[in-house]
């Protein structure tokens, strides 16, 4: 560890005597470890200037420009039965940072003289956030989800105790989930620039995702929960914590709370207001964060409109109003049938219908359909049951109509591109990026010049024909079909012989 110090800011790895600490306060476990708060009494030695170090043996560092930080507050995280477990020790300790900053960092190795467990001395950070719920697998995706913070902007992950809400209220419901907004009384760590501190900011409305029969929480659902963001600057919603109901034992995503609701609920309650070249914003917004999640070689796997949030008003012109939410996290917890199809049916790719693997290609079709309901205010497919007979419809290349002026030529022709039958003839997440990117700065936008007067042309028809046309909107909610179904659910039932049926 000592070797990785290559610079003035680097951690200086130490061998600390178990009687350097005092004021020892247990603060949570589980099966595997203990946390301690503690005050260490020389404290962490700090280089001014780093010009190398000679180590004669693992307590004894002589480093010139160097001094220590002493009675600085740490946390001791004893590793139980450890004291013949040396390699995994020394796993553990690789994991940290070995750089002073946001993230959890290792200061050295101790030893309890009673027990002869092994403890890692890290940071006060340590001491601030809630890291055990006691369930081994919980634990172990908390550390890993804390170590990687590397912004001081970034959110702290933790384990956040159910008696930290109050005024639990529900507030949407699918087929796995179940939604609440409540309030978090201590509220989440944030650091101060000013103080250089991190303080909790109390009383702070967050939504609490219930995970339905998740008491049997596994690894493999929780990779797909680490696709949530702690970056605050991003498309994707930020996740801050998970939790327990301690009544039901399901376990509780705690996220960003989107004030503004989704994509659907938003665009019912503001379609009068919501010209082109907003719903060329939302757009560019959404594309954003499809194009992070594609970025990294994911994909979302159920994308359409109940999983696009608004945070606040496009009039406030924030480039990041619109969060991505449930990226990767679809189906039912615990079911590992890699031959299920899960998703909103008409936002499903057809390739996806009859049993083909979900690909970047599948989101590039939902996002086509997303564009048909920013266009038109419905959803598609609404006057129809979402059955058997629908899903044959898709496969054989049925799709929602829309002629202009109700959408300008240039955005049909995307739209229909991206829901293209055969995924190999759709456009990729960039291609679509550049050309969302290019209708909003050709529509009239303040602050752009007008890169295309032709396609200026279309949406400024297409924008008096919304106009003359308010009412078809409330004729749309009247008419949507009782067997129309936009919440995420298993659709194998209405898939079965498919291939056959086609043929």
């Amino acid at each position: 560890m000592q070797l990785k110090i290559n610079n003035h800011e680097d951690v200086v790895f130490e061998w600390i005597p178990y009687d350097q600490f005092d004021d020892i306060k247990e603060t949570s476990k589980n099966n595997l470890v203990t946390v301690y708060s503690a005050v260490w009494k020389d404290g962490p030695t700090k280089c001014s200037k780093y010009y190398g170090c000679h180590i004669d043996n693992i307590g004894n560092i002589n480093c010139r420009y160097s001094s220590r930080y002493s009675y600085e507050r740490v946390a001791l995280k004893c590793l139980h039965n450890s004291e013949n477990s040396i390699d995994f020790l020394i796993n553990e300790a690789k994991k940290y940072s070995t750089k002073y900053g946001p993230s959890p960092i290792l200061y050295g190795i101790s030893q309890n003289p009673n027990t002869n467990d092994y403890i890692l001395v890290q940071n006060d950070l340590m001491n601030l956030v809630n890291c055990l719920s006691g369930n081994e697998i919980v634990d172990d995706f908390i550390q890993e989800m804390q170590l990687k913070i590397n912004d001081y902007n970034d959110i702290i992950f933790e384990w956040i105790p159910y008696n930290q809400f109050n005024n639990i209220k529900e507030i949407g419901k699918g087929g796995f989930t179940t939604v609440y907004s409540a309030k978090w009384k201590d509220g989440l760590l944030e650091y101060d620039k000013v103080k250089e501190i991190y303080e909790r900011n109390p009383d702070r409305v967050i939504a609490l995702k219930c995970l339905h029969n998740s008491q049997n929480i596994s690894n493999e659902f929780l990779n797909k929960v680490k696709e949530y963001s702690i970056n605050r600057s991003s498309n994707i919603l930020n996740i801050y914590g998970i939790s327990q109901n301690p009544d039901t034992k399901e376990y509780i995503i705690v996220l960003k709370y989107a004030k503004k609701g989704n994509l659907n609920d938003w665009i019912n309650k503001n379609y009068e207001y919501f010209d082109w070249q907003a719903k060329l914003s939302v757009l560019d917004n959404i594309i954003c964060g499809l194009k992070e999640i594609h970025r990294k070689n994911m994909v979302h796997h159920d994308f359409h409109t109940g999983n696009i949030l608004f945070l606040s008003n496009i009039k406030d012109f924030n480039m990041n109003y619109i969060s991505i939410s449930d990226t990767g996290l679809y189906g039912e917890v615990g079911n590992k049938d890699e031959m299920n199809i899960y998703g909103v049916m008409p936002y499903v790719a057809p390739e996806v219908l009859k049993g083909k693997l979900y690909t970047q290609a599948a989101d590039i079709y939902s996002f086509g359909m997303i564009m048909y309901f920013v266009a038109t205010g419905q959803q598609p497919f609404y006057n129809c049951a979402h059955d058997h007979h629908l899903t044959l419809d898709i496969c054989k290349g049925i799709r929602p109509e829309i002629y202009e002026p109700e959408a300008p030529s240039c955005y049909i022709n995307l739209m229909k591109k991206c829901w293209d039958s055969d995924p190999n003839n759709r456009p990729n997440i960039f291609e679509v990026n550049d050309l969302i990117t290019s209708f909003y700065k050709s529509s009239g936008v303040d602050f752009y010049i007008v890169e295309n007067e032709e396609i200026e042309m279309q949406f400024k028809k297409a924008e008096e024909y919304r106009k003359a046309n308010f009412s078809s909107i409330k004729n749309y909610q009247a008419a949507i079909h009782s067997q129309a179904i936009y919440t995420s659910r298993l659709l194998n039932p209405f898939t079965k012989d498919l291939n056959n049926l086609i043929k």
